[in-house]
C-alpha cells in the first residue's frame, strides 16, 4: 500500500492555499491611511484575523519593497488591474499552490511543481495580453479623443481645460490617461512630460504627436485646434492603413492560435481516450523529461509565431 504521507501533505496545501485565499486576499482591509486622518465613522477591523492580516500584508510591501516586485502598481495600472502588488502577488503565490496540490493529487509531484512554476508566468501573460488590449483601446478612442480637445479650444478653453473636460466625458482608458495627466500637471509636473509619459504608457505615436503639437504651440503660439485638426486627419489615415493591415495578417494570426492551440487539444483528447498511454509521461522520468523539453519548444514556438504575424509599421 502506498504511503499516506503525499495525499496528507497536498491536502494541507490546499487547506493553506484556500486560507490564503480569503484571509489575505478576498478579506476587506482598509488603506494604509493613518487612524488618526480615518474619518470617525470608518470602522476598524482590531479582531486577531484583521491583524494577522494587516500584518502579512505589510510584511509583504515590506519584502517586494518600492519595486514592488514583478507585479508593480505599474505593471498592474496598465493591465488595469485595481489591487496593490502585495495583494496581487498574494493571489499568484495562492493560486500556485492550489495548481501545485491539484496537480499532485492528479498526476504526481513532478507536475505539481511543473503547475505551479508556471502559474507567475501564466499570469505575466494573462497581464500583458490586458495591456495591449487596454493600449489598442485607446488607440480607437484617440480620434474622437481629439475632436474633444478641439472643441474645448475653439469654445475658448485652454489646452489642460480641454484635456479635464475629455477626460470627463471619454471612456476608459482614455478618461483614465487623460485624468493622470491633469492631476499630474495639478502637483507640479510639467504638461509636456506629463503627455510624454502617458504616450510611453499606452505606446502610442499618435499620442505623442498630439504632445509635440501642444508643445510647439506653447514655444511660437498659433492655432492650436487648427493644427490638432491636421494631425486628426493623418491619424485617421494611418487607422485605416492598420485596419488593412489586421486584415490582411488575421489568416496568419488564426493560422498561429491554431497551431498554439492543437497540440493541447490532442494531448486532452488523449488523455480522456487512453489515459494509460498518457499517465507514462507524468510518471516516467523520460516522459517528465520530454514533457518539459516540449513546454520548452512550445514557448519558443509561441513566440517565434507572434513576431511573424505581428507587423511593426
Amino acid at each position: 500500500m502506498d504511503s499516506p504521507a503525499p495525499f496528507v501533505i497536498a491536502i494541507g496545501l490546499c487547506l493553506a492555499a484556500i486560507i490564503i485565499l480569503f484571509v489575505f486576499v478576498l478579506k476587506p482591509r482598509n488603506g494604509s491611511i493613518p487612524i488618526e486622518r480615518r474619518r470617525l465613522q470608518a470602522s476598524h477591523d482590531s479582531s486577531a484575523v484583521g491583524r494577522f492580516s494587516g500584518t502579512a500584508v505589510q510584511f509583504m510591501d515590506t519584502a517586494l519593497g518600492r519595486s514592488g516586485g514583478p507585479f508593480n502598481r505599474e505593471v498592474l495600472y496598465q493591465a488595469g488591474v485595481k489591487q496593490a502588488p502585495a495583494d496581487f502577488t498574494v493571489m499568484v503565490l495562492a493560486s500556485a499552490i492550489v495548481a501545485a496540490v491539484v496537480g499532485t493529487l492528479l498526476l504526481n509531484i513532478f507536475i505539481g511543481i511543473l503547475l505551479a512554476l508556471a502559474a507567475p508566468f501564466l499570469t505575466k501573460m494573462v497581464l500583458v495580453t490586458r495591456t495591449q488590449k487596454r493600449r489598442a483601446k485607446f488607440e480607437l478612442q484617440l480620434t474622437d479623443t481629439i475632436q474633444m480637445l478641439i472643441g474645448g479650444l475653439r469654445v475658448g478653453h485652454s489646452i489642460m481645460r480641454s484635456l479635464e473636460a475629455a477626460a470627463q466625458e471619454a471612456q476608459a482608458p482614455t478618461s483614465e490617461e487623460l485624468g493622470r495627466i491633469v492631476n499630474e500637471v495639478r502637483i507640479g509636473k510639467d504638461a509636456r512630460q506629463a503627455i510624454e509619459d502617458c504616450a510611453i504608457r499606452m505606446d502610442s505615436e499618435d499620442f505623442r504627436w498630439i504632445g509635440q503639437a501642444i508643445q510647439i504651440n506653447r514655444e511660437v503660439g498659433g492655432d492650436l485646434a487648427e493644427v490638432l485638426e491636421q494631425v486628426a486627419g493623418t491619424i485617421r489615415e494611418r487607422s485605416e492603413i492598420k485596419g488593412h493591415v489586421r486584415a490582411l495578417s488575421a489568416e496568419g494570426k488564426m493560422s498561429a492560435v491554431v497551431l498554439m492551440i492543437l497540440p493541447a487539444a490532442v494531448g486532452i483528447f488523449m488523455s480522456a481516450l487512453n489515459p494509460g498511454y498518457m499517465k507514462l509521461f507524468a510518471e516516467h522520468p523520460v516522459g517528465i523529461a520530454l514533457v518539459v523539453v516540449s513546454a520548452i519548444l512550445f514557448v519558443v514556438g509561441g513566440f517565434w509565431m507572434s513576431r511573424t504575424v505581428k507587423i511593426k509599421f
